[in-house]
């Protein structure tokens, strides 16, 4: 694997660590547990810092002329990215509702 390859794959990982921790946060929240919802929502802004962060460092590279081929992982990666941002969305709402009506 070069060095792009490993790049992406990093984008690919962060990703879908954040889109895994927003579903258990609304899992949680279902049971009633806001604090460990509250908690995954924090661990879904770390994972998904990290992969903007390797994000940007594919943008500069490719504004500095490191421009590498688009292929289908860098579009898979991008689509991971998309996704675990509205599912940060979209857990943030529905465990606010949750809290709302168990109030």
């Amino acid at each position: 694997m070069n060095e792009y390859e490993e790049i992406i794959m990093q984008l690919i990982t962060n990703s879908g660590d954040a889109r895994s921790s927003c579903l258990k946060a609304i899992r949680s929240a279902r049971k009633g547990d806001f604090a460990e919802a509250d908690a995954l929502l924090a661990k879904t802004k770390e994972s998904l810092s990290l992969a903007h962060k390797t994000q940007t460092t594919l943008i500069q590279n490719e504004m500095k002329g490191e421009s590498f081929p688009v292929s289908l992982l860098i579009i898979h990666a991008q689509d991971h990215l998309m996704n675990a941002i509205t599912m940060r969305d979209l857990a943030t709402e529905i465990i606010e509702i949750l809290k709302a009506k168990t109030h």
